[in-house]
């Protein structure tokens, strides 16, 4: 009996590493291949939905911390752009805990609530505090970026985790 439950054990630890390496790994190639906000942005909000249904949310969070930093090494992000990465990891952050929080009420309400106050955050972060650290021109092309894009790309990527989710029987 013992020996089952240590096979069971490390079948599901196993599992987690290998789900844990398989979505880390996606999160950081597909921003380093594909070089577009509106493809990268729905796949990697997609990739921490899915972390934190299949994983929770802790993994998740570390996993949220890699995107923005590839994105800055790639050239996704502009370096200028740089003083945004902690507000990114931040916003992907709080982008999991409204997921992790909501979810089991209504995933469509975890979903739009988490791109709001994900979208609400980074554009907040880009109008107070972006403008006391970058120039004039880069705060106006990074209040696009941060803008309405993110939520947009923030409710693509819960439509996709969704379809994936299903796909894998998480929900039905």
């Amino acid at each position: 009996m013992q020996r089952n439950v240590l096979v069971l054990a490390r079948d599901f630890v196993q599992g987690r590493v290998a789900t844990f390496s398989l979505i880390l790994a996606l999160s950081i190639a597909i921003p380093s291949v594909i070089h577009s906000q509106y493809v990268t942005g729905p796949i990697v909000n997609a990739l921490l939905i899915i972390a934190t249904i299949l994983l929770g949310p802790f993994e998740a969070v570390l996993i949220g911390l890699i995107p923005s930093t590839v994105a800055l090494s790639v050239g996704l992000l502009p370096l200028p752009l740089a003083p945004m990465v902690p507000f990114i990891m931040i916003g992907n952050a709080l982008f999991i805990a409204c997921v992790s929080f909501l979810r089991a009420r209504s995933y469509p309400l975890a979903i739009t609530v988490a791109a709001l106050v994900k979208f609400a955050f980074l554009y907040g972060a880009v109008t107070l505090l972006m403008k006391t650290f970058l120039a004039t021109p880069l705060v106006s092309a990074l209040s696009v970026m941060m803008g309405y894009p993110q939520f947009v790309t923030a409710l693509i990527g819960g439509v996709i985790a969704y379809l994936f989710l299903k796909g894998i029987r998480k929900y039905e």
